[in-house]
Parts: C-alpha cells; structure tokens; sequence
C-alpha cells in the first residue's frame, strides 16, 4: 500500500469520524426518521434520474438498502435523538462487525477461524461492559439508547450480506450499487415520519433553517451526503480496489477514535473513562479479529498454493466486495468494523468496499 493510499485512507477515518457530531447537529433540527429519509433522498433522486441501474438481482439490493440504510440509521439516529452520547455511538456501531461475521456463518455458511471467533468473543465483551456501565446510570435510562445502536448494528450486518450478495453478482459496480442502494429508503423512511412523528412536527422541522440551529443542521446534512457518503465512501471504494482487504479495512478502526475526540472537542461531550476502556476492549477484539497470516509463495494448485480459498473481511461503512471466482472455495469470515468483503483468491481479487 502507497503513502498516498495510507493517508486517503486516513482521510476518510477522519470524514467517518466526524460524521457523527454532523448527524448530532442535524438531529437538533429534523427528528430522526425524517432526517434519514432526507438524507438518502437527496442521494437517490439524482441517482434515479443520472446512475444506469446495476445488473445485480433486485431482491440483494433490497436486502443492502433495507439493512444498511433502512433498520441501521433508523436505530442509529433514534439512539442519538434519545441521549446515545456522539462518541460512544460511533464506538457501540463496530458491533457490526461481530454481527456480520455470526450472520455470514450462519447465512452463507462462511467458516469462522479460531482467530477470528477469539477476536469476536473480546468485541462482544467489550461491548457488554459498556451496555453493563450504561445500565448502572440514572437507574438504567441510559441503556435504551445503547441497545438501539446495537440493533442499528445489526441492521448494517444484515445490509452487509445483502451488499455482498449484490456484489458477487454484479461484480464491478461498487460505487453504482451504493448509490442504487439510497433508492429503498427514502419512501418508507418518510411513511414512518408520518406515521410516528407526524406532519406537524415535520412541518416545524423546517422552520428556522436561516437561524445558526437550522444552518448548522443542513450543513450536517450536508457534510453527511457529500463528504461523508459520496466523497467518503467513493475514496473507500477505490482504496479497496487496488489494495488487499486486510490491509486496508484495519483504517476503519480509527472511525470512533476520531468520532469520541471530535465529540469531545467539537460538542464538548465527555466519554466517562470505563467506556473507553471498554472500547477499546472492542476495537482490539475486532482487530485481533482482523489480522491474517500472510499466504504461502505460489503453489502448484493456484497464486496462494491452495485450491481457491477466499476470505470475507467485515469493514465499517458502505462496503462491497470484488467479484469472487464461480467455482467452489472455503470462505473465512475476516471482521474489522462491518461488511464483508471478497479478498484475494486463485481466481478473485481482494474486496472493495
């Protein structure tokens, strides 16, 4: 991996990162459903009417929108709106990555090495301490938010299946399946609006957007559609594509390093000291998670001296994986911080996000 790729990299853990003061900035003017139905719609219109429409089976780009975009920001953003701290949700989302690598197990028959169930097991630990801490506070009303961010978790593992799914068959059309993926939202995001929160309150939601509250808010929101999402994941995308998995996805660990300081920094928002041990607890779990034994020099049988085995590595955000080869392989559950992703194999490239 190049320097230059190392610091693109690093740019967007920073962009991620800061990502999340920029959805609490936009949550003090929208409530939430209707603040992730606007935030995908503003990317699906254009894809709608600009983006050629993958050739991908529609029921996984379902899954992936329904997952990623539906159920993961749903939870996310009702865990914000009510009390989950910035930092710490930025953090309690990794639970993703234990959640992509039980799933794709159990779902896609994918084998879970020793390593990887160890390093599983640690994140799972972590992420019970927190929820364990949080319940011992003003008599366990700080709970709830975690448990919404942990469902919110889930739900990006569920789209993170549905992403490699789609992937796998239509490989090489990463960036085009995302912005596919921003067209489920949108409606049934705006039906919940109605539904819960209701039209007079979506209605005050865009009162006072000159006012510095409502500036703030749609600069958040804009800084999560453009620099996050578009900018962000387009870079990712990229990294991933000319770069092995392994190497790369291990950057995404410093999403919640920046996301507790910006909180801190930017919003004032203290983490108390056992959730950041507890954190990163976590984030050494997924790393341990993470890590792979370089492959044997070139054998008779293939580029790694085996007979084909690939390797799915779980990374934060909008991942996809790179085509993998048709024929019969073992696939190993690698996690990081998300979704699955294709690593290098006799016939196969490594993954992209």
């Amino acid at each position: 991996m190049t320097t230059r790729d190392r610091l693109l990299a690093v740019l967007v853990a920073v962009v991620w990162g800061l990502n999340f003061p920029a959805i609490h900035l936009s949550l003090a003017q929208f409530p939430p459903f209707l603040l992730v139905a606007l935030r995908f719609a503003l990317l699906a219109v254009p894809t709608l009417l600009l983006v050629p429409r993958p050739s991908a089976p529609w029921r996984w780009v379902l899954l992936y929108g329904a997952g990623f975009g539906v159920l993961q920001f749903v939870f996310l953003y009702l865990a914000m709106d009510s009390g989950m701290p910035t930092g710490l949700a930025s953090l309690v989302l990794q639970s993703s990555a234990p959640f992509t690598v039980v799933l794709a197990a159990a779902l896609l028959r994918e084998r879970i090495t020793p390593r990887q169930g160890a390093g599983v097991l640690v994140a799972v630990v972590g992420l019970s301490g927190i929820a364990v801490h949080r319940a011992g506070l003003d008599g366990g009303a700080t709970l709830l938010p975690v448990v919404l961010t942990l469902c919110g978790g889930l739900g990006w593992a569920l789209g993170n299946l549905g992403n490699r799914l789609a992937v796998q068959a239509a490989p090489g059309e990463p960036l085009r399946l995302m912005l596919w993926m921003s067209v489920v939202p949108p409606v049934p995001l705006l039906v919940l609006s109605l539904a819960v929160e209701g039209p007079e309150r979506i209605g005050a939601a865009f009162d006072g957007l000159t006012e510095p509250r409502g500036l703030l808010a749609l600069a958040g929101l804009a800084f999560t559609v453009l620099v996050a999402t578009v900018g962000g994941s387009g870079i990712w995308t990229t990294l991933m594509g000319r770069n092995p998995s392994s190497v790369v996805a291990p950057f995404s660990m410093l999403v919640p390093v920046v996301g507790i300081a910006s909180s801190w920094l930017l919003l004032r928002e203290p983490t108390a000291p056992a959730e950041l041990a507890w954190g990163a607890l976590v984030v050494a779990g997924v790393l341990v998670a993470s890590l792979r034994r370089q492959p044997p020099a070139p054998g008779p049988t293939g580029p790694t001296g085996t007979t084909g085995t690939t390797s799915a590595v779980a990374i934060a955000a909008t991942p996809s994986p790179r085509p993998v080869s048709p024929r019969p392989s073992v696939v190993v559950a690698e996690t990081v911080t998300g979704a699955p992703a294709a690593a290098d194999s006799a016939d196969s490239a490594s993954a992209r996000r």
